[in-house]
């Protein structure tokens, strides 16, 4: 019986394309090859490229998805790993291409993508739903931008980024009224649409959750959710920028310093957000504990990522180390659950 094909599908159109090479590098070390035919296929507005065992690569035919392998053989993968962070792997885009060819793919339907995506749009959907969110102004493309206004309703400090985008790319910590219309400049660079909220104090921290299909005693595969440990975050920089990400300064602290209570509290609402939005695979979701006039942690979501990264070093590997768990497990479970 031959094995199936996974591609995955990395690269995009945004400024996180290199980050997202790096995850796809991560995932193709974990994926058991014992099972599936393994490539990496890059993608950005000029090119769709398989990458080869040879080292070579091969133009993708999109109207099937399929490419030709080292000896000229078609290959038409069986599946779709998306790893992309940002358009068009995070927004729905390829989703929509995917369904209409019928090939099931690693994340959330186009509708969920698109909406969690949109970070304005996410927020006022679940603050519907009880989910405590930061004070928030969103600028459209064409909009003037009001610096005052802007301080009057959200204060200062506070946060300009892009309301559509990732990795940190385009944000800035504005401290006072002059930062702000440079800061939306900058932010405008990664998304027409620019999002500026209020500055929540506390300790970030960021969780784990997905969905995925495992053999039970009985040797039949069922459905799973697992959410994961927590990880709190420590910037060694003013916040949790691009270099604190991927350049190690940060210190990240799997599981977190939190009470058992606050620990329960933040992963049931993790996996009651994830079944609020209907989402698939792999997602993450960051927060801010913060503290009440009366000392109780308050548990605030700053956004949701539902294409994570997933270098050696990232979040979701060391909440899945934490848990005892081995990524290839992890990884076999989520595919599982649509091939």
């Amino acid at each position: 019986m031959s094995k199936k094909i996974i591609a995955i599908v990395a690269g995009g159109d945004s400024s996180e394309h290199d980050v997202s090479l790096r995850s796809a590098a991560g995932i193709d070390s974990w994926i058991d090859k014992e099972k599936y035919d393994v490539y990496i296929v890059e993608i950005s507005s000029e090119a769709w490229e398989a990458h080869l065992p040879n080292g070579k690569k091969s133009p993708v035919f999109r109207h099937n998805f399929s490419f030709k392998d080292e000896w000229g053989k078609d290959v038409k993968p069986d599946y779709a790993y998306i790893t992309i962070h940002g358009t068009p792997g995070e927004d729905g885009i390829l989703q929509g291409y995917f369904d209409l060819l019928h090939i099931p793919y690693s994340t959330s339907s186009l509708l969920v993508e698109a909406m969690t995506f949109d970070k304005f749009t996410l927020n006022q959907y679940l603050k519907g739903f009880g989910v405590k969110v930061a004070e928030e102004v969103l600028i459209r493309k064409n909009m003037d931008v009001d610096a005052q206004a802007i301080v009057d309703t959200v204060g200062l400090p506070c946060f300009i980024k892009p309301n559509a985008g990732g990795s940190s790319f385009g944000v800035t910590k504005c401290k006072t009224i002059d930062d702000v219309v440079p800061a939306v400049k900058k932010a405008r660079q990664e998304s027409d649409d620019v999002l500026i909220e209020s500055m929540m104090s506390g300790t970030e921290i960021s969780n784990g959750v997905y969905t995925g299909k495992r053999m039970n005693e009985a040797g039949e595969l069922e459905s799973v959710k697992v959410v994961l440990p927590i990880t709190e975050v420590v910037p060694k920089t003013e916040f949790f920028d691009y270099d604190a990400k991927y350049n190690g300064l940060v210190e990240e602290i799997t599981p977190a310093r939190l009470s058992d209570e606050t620990t329960k509290r933040v992963q049931a609402l993790t996996g009651a957000i994830y079944d609020i939005l209907g989402a698939k695979g792999i997602v993450r979701i960051d927060y801010i504990i913060s503290k009440n006039e009366n000392g109780d942690d308050v548990i605030n979501m700053l956004e949701i990522n539902t294409t994570p990264g997933m270098t050696q070093t990232s979040f979701i590997p060391q909440q899945v180390r934490a848990a005892g768990m081995d990524m290839k497990d992890v990884l076999n479970e989520v595919i599982a659950d649509k091939l």
